[in-house]
């Protein structure tokens, strides 16, 4: 792991993906230097910023001026806050609005906000005049360390998260710390479990530093900008290996089918569960799964989810407010999931902490009954 930051440091993290490689800009201020960040990669450009009313109210005015400072004619396009605007009809509305724009193939789109606007508006690049540029500024923790590296996109359906979407690269990450100051204290422990999931995967050392210094990371300061960009490089290089999830991209998935199962269930439902909460709830499900099937001890779940907890994070069904369907209904969402594969179940499972591992054919039966006994638990 690499040593921590010192403070004010801005650190660039590339992502090698030949002639469709990219930067990811971590550090403080980068929202005021992004029209000459912009202009360095994308010369003579207009851009539509696509974000979300609360991003907007609290940021979108300095992006404006900045875009304004470099010559960059900008569009805002504002969408409701939540994960229910990744939808079909939220994509024709953004489509529109830059299609009504007169944006062309040249310009780009910039998203501005979390996860939501990222992968909405990246599908939206990646699909008008069959490919827009596309330029990643993530506001939210989870996004910063997750779904604004790595070029997915999508838009939920009722059947389940993430289905309808394409991979589409930006050419530009940028992820002002600052921003995560005006995060709620829900949404930034929500972002820090896909920051533990780094460490869950294949780095156990870093996940041990977690253990060690997270009140820190919450703080801010050094070790908040170090924990994102030992997290942007774990993802730069599991996407370098596998751009589109043929192989080992798989395992950054480490938690999420269980927890899109769990988001699926709550109707994308942001006051009940949010992704990060998801994702934490069922890293630990991973792990008490992989004991029950003898690959790992218990004491590797009993750790993974006594620091979630200890963070402040959702660990067990229980915690999902509103309750859950049967096991039954569960599986049936785990069923629709992406990391289905011709019906077989494939799951991220490890054998101890940092030795994650993709393993095929989960027998259903196994994962139905381990179900009825965690909301038994419940």
């Amino acid at each position: 792991m690499n040593a921590p930051m010192t403070a004010g440091e801005c650190v660039t993290v590339p992502v090698s993906l030949g002639d469709r490689s990219y930067d990811i800009l971590i550090g403080k201020g980068l929202i005021d230097r992004a029209g000459e960040e912009v202009v360095k990669r994308l010369k003579g450009s207009r851009v539509a910023i696509v974000t979300d009313e609360n991003v907007a109210k609290a940021h979108l005015a300095r992006l404006t001026e900045a875009f304004e400072r470099a010559g960059i004619q900008s569009t805002p396009i504002v969408v409701a806050p939540g994960e229910k605007s990744k939808s079909f009809a939220t994509l024709e509305t953004v489509t529109n609005a830059v299609l009504a724009a007169r944006l062309e193939r040249g310009d780009a789109v910039v998203a501005f906000g979390g996860g939501v606007v990222g992968d909405l508006s990246g599908f939206v690049a990646g699909i008008v005049r069959r490919g827009m540029n596309f330029v990643q500024m993530p506001t939210s923790l989870l996004a910063q360390v997750d779904s604004s590296v790595g070029g997915k996109t999508g838009i939920n359906t009722s059947h389940g998260k993430n289905l309808v979407g394409v991979f589409y690269q930006p050419q530009l990450v940028l992820a002002d710390t600052d921003v995560l100051d005006t995060l709620s204290p829900r949404e930034f422990r929500a972002g820090y479990a896909e920051v533990a999931k780094y460490g869950l995967i294949d780095r156990p050392d870093f996940f041990e530093w977690l253990e060690s210094n997270w009140q820190e990371i919450f703080a801010g300061g050094p070790a908040r900008t170090h924990a994102i960009a030992e997290s942007c490089r774990c993802k730069a290089a599991v996407v370098a290996r596998d751009e589109r999830e043929t192989g080992d991209r798989a395992l950054l998935n480490l938690g999420h089918t269980f927890g899109h199962a769990l988001e699926t269930a709550t109707g994308y439902d942001s006051s009940r569960l949010v992704h990060g909460e998801a994702v934490a709830i069922g890293m630990v499900l991973a792990h008490r799964f992989s004991a029950k099937m003898n690959l790992a001890g218990i004491e590797a779940a009993e750790r993974v989810e006594r620091h979630l907890k200890a963070v402040g994070l959702p660990t067990t069904l229980s915690d999902v407010p509103g309750g859950l369907p049967p096991a039954e209904k569960l599986m049936e969402f785990i069923a629709q999931d992406k990391k289905v594969s011709r019906g077989a179940l494939t799951f991220i499972l490890t054998r101890g902490i940092g030795q994650s591992f993709i393993a095929r054919d989960v027998p259903p039966s196994a994962v139905l009954e381990f179900l009825k006994e965690r909301l038994a638990a419940a």
